[in-house]
């Protein structure tokens, strides 16, 4: 414990410098925004810190899932906010058969695949070391005593005893996950790695603080222009980082829970990258511990993926698309939460054919316009204002473009940090 504090207050200064970053970008934001409306000091509160929305093995475009047999995978997870007690929830909804996890462990990384020697904690499940997840089911762990502060980068590590075939994961986290040599190295300070090649998640898919108050819980529900797989690698410098890094200071209870449930090329109204939006809602957003509030970035994928891929029968129109977001609204609405809606970027500097077309630039057009206009949204954040270049709004600005003309790099995801920071309520 001794050296967990000394490590925590040592965070704590080096960050505290950092904690200036921003501050400058997000000064006009109200006193509204910079204190969330449902925050108060009336006591602790579990809320998601961490999550990934959770996808079958081949249902992306890019990486499949993996199986694992007697290894341990250790996962880099930077939260957002910091609490004094964590737990996790795993999932194996799309798995092939019972997943047995041998042993559970979490601590705050060092470097690499190494942790924090001192900072390890055994997880349990319902007082046990190891859980049989059944096939499509979630396992939920029982909370630990771990004091953390806000954007604290954990490792989560989980012992596969035995075969599990392809595991439920999340295609692209833009972290490396590292796989151990053959055995159980869960509490190990130093991972003996086998491999460090994949940036997917396995298994895990939220994190989870008790808060020493009261904080909202911001959801990003979107497709790969919010997930941030073009960003730095290992950097956090996704959106979701960045808001984090603005509203959750090093030191004392953090304001705001940022959750990055976006889905590579996840559409609204058809399952890519994991089910449709309209099918995964309830469980990323609606059921996520302490979400109040949700950013709805989905339509993009709607528009330019039948054409890019030739699936002509997955053409849908600009008034489908509407109608999907407007069941969105509804469903949040009577949930109680803060809805915001984000534009759609352009696209037309993109080398791929296919993608940028008259007629999806027209649906485009008509989906913003309608997000803009149609006072569905509590607030509109404008990223297509934002990422577009003055001199050509059909166009990504070049300095936010990570060179495809669809995806933001790191600039640009901070520039869609400052468009939401300004538009929370």
């Amino acid at each position: 414990m001794k050296k967990l504090a000394e490590w925590s207050r040592r965070q704590a200064m080096r960050a505290a410098a950092g904690m200036l970053i921003g501050i400058a970008s997000v000064a006009s934001v109200s006193a509204q925004t910079t204190e969330p409306a449902s925050a108060d000091l009336g006591g602790p509160r579990w809320v998601a810190t961490w999550s990934v929305p959770p996808m079958a093995h081949g249902s992306a475009l890019g990486a499949g899932s993996r199986s694992f047999d007697n290894q341990t995978v250790r996962q880099i997870i930077p939260i957002t906010v910091g609490g004094s007690r964590v737990r996790i929830k795993l999932s194996n909804e799309y798995g092939v058969g019972a997943l047995i996890v041998g042993a559970a462990h979490v601590a705050v990384q060092s470097a690499g695949a190494s942790i924090v020697p001192g900072t390890d904690r055994a997880l349990t499940f319902r007082g046990q070391a190891s859980v049989v997840i059944p096939e499509g089911a979630t396992a939920l762990s029982d909370p630990v005593n771990f004091a953390v502060p806000s954007n604290t980068r954990l490792a989560i590590s989980l012992y596969f005893p035995q075969n599990t075939g392809f595991v439920t994961y999340h295609e692209n986290a833009n972290q490396t996950a590292y796989t151990s040599a053959p055995g159980n190295f869960s509490a190990a300070v130093d991972l003996p790695v086998q491999d460090d090649t994949s940036v997917s998640r396995y298994v895990l898919t939220f994190v989870e603080v008790l808060s020493p108050r009261s904080v909202d819980g911001l959801a990003l529900f979107g497709d790969s222009i919010s997930e941030g797989s073009t960003t730095t690698l290992n950097a956090n410098r996704r959106v979701s980082d960045v808001l984090s890094r603005w509203f959750n200071p090093p030191i004392g209870p953090g304001r705001l829970a940022v959750l990055n449930q976006s889905s590579g090329c996840g559409r609204l109204l058809f399952d890519t990258c994991g089910p449709k939006g309209l099918s995964r809602f309830d469980r990323e957003v609606l059921n996520a511990t302490g979400v109040d509030q949700v950013l709805i970035e989905l339509g993009y994928g709607d528009i330019i993926f039948p054409t890019a891929f030739g699936v002509p029968e997955e053409i849908v129109s600009a008034e489908q698309i509407i109608a999907g977001l407007k069941q969105l609204v509804g469903r949040a609405r009577l949930g109680g939460l803060r809805v915001y809606g984000a534009t759609i970027p352009p696209n037309a500097s993109t080398p791929f054919p296919n993608v940028h077309t008259p007629e999806n630039e027209a649906k485009r057009q008509t989906v913003n316009q309608w997000i803009r206009t149609s006072r569905q949204f509590d607030a509109v954040v404008e990223f297509d204002v934002t990422l577009r270049d003055p001199s050509n709004p059909l166009q990504l600005l070049p300095a936010y473009d990570s060179g495809d003309g669809i995806h933001p790099n790191d600039a640009g995801h901070e520039a869609m940090a400052r468009a939401i920071a300004l538009s929370l309520r």
